[in-house]
C-alpha cells in the first residue's frame, strides 16, 4: 500500500492536465480555476515532503518522484504561458534545460551510490518560479493597476536563479562525475 506522502506526490501528477486544460480551454473562470488547481497542488509538495519527514515515511519512489512532481508541474504552466504569449520561450528554456541536466546529473550520482540533498539556491529558485507562476495566472494582481511588472521581473529572477542554482548542484557535487 502507497503511504500518504506518495500519494500526495502522485496527485500533483494527476492535476497537472486538469491545471491545463483549465489554464488553456476557453471557459468562464477557467484561469481562476486553473489558478486554485497550481496553489493546490503547489501545496501538496509542502505537505507530501512534511509527513514524509514527519511520519518517517520517505521512500525511494518519494525521493524520485516528488522532485519529477514539482518539474512537471512548473514545466506545465510555463509551456501554457508560452503558448499564451505571456511568458518568453528563452526563459522557460533556461528553467527546463536546468532541470534536464540536474535530474540526468543526480542520475548519474545515484548509480554511484551518490544522494544529493537540495541546496539552499533550488528551494530559493523554487519558490520564485512559484510565486512568479501564481502572479501571472492571476494577471500580474494586484500589480497591474500600478503598472508595475512584478511577475515579468519575478520570472526573469527566477532564470537567473536557475542558472545560479544550476551551477551550484553541480559544482558542489562535481566528485559524482568522476
Amino acid at each position: 500500500m502507497m503511504n500518504i506522502a506518495n500519494q500526495l506526490t502522485i496527485l500533483r501528477m494527476v492535476l497537472i492536465p486538469v491545471f491545463m486544460f483549465f489554464l488553456l480551454g476557453d471557459m468562464p473562470n477557467g484561469r481562476w480555476i486553473a489558478a486554485g488547481i497550481f496553489i493546490f497542488a503547489s501545496l501538496t509538495d509542502f505537505v507530501d515532503g512534511y509527513l514524509a519527514r514527519r511520519l518517517n515515511l520517505i521512500t525511494n519512489f518519494g525521493k524520485f518522484m516528488d522532485p519529477l512532481a514539482d518539474k512537471l508541474l512548473v514545466t506545465a504552466a510555463l509551456l501554457c504561458f508560452v503558448q499564451l504569449g505571456e511568458v518568453s520561450a528563452w526563459i522557460v528554456m533556461i528553467i527546463i534545460a536546468r532541470e534536464f541536466i540536474v535530474s540526468i546529473f543526480r542520475a548519474i550520482a545515484a548509480s554511484e551510490g551518490i544522494v544529493i540533498a537540495a541546496s539552499w539556491w533550488g528551494k530559493v529558485k523554487t519558490n520564485v518560479q512559484m510565486i512568479a507562476i501564481i502572479l501571472i495566472l492571476f494577471n500580474n494582481w494586484p500589480f497591474e493597476a500600478m503598472g508595475w511588472p512584478v511577475a515579468d521581473l519575478l520570472m526573469i529572477l527566477a532564470a537567473g536563479l536557475t542558472l545560479i542554482s544550476g551551477y551550484d548542484y553541480i559544482y558542489k557535487n562535481r566528485a559524482a562525475l568522476k
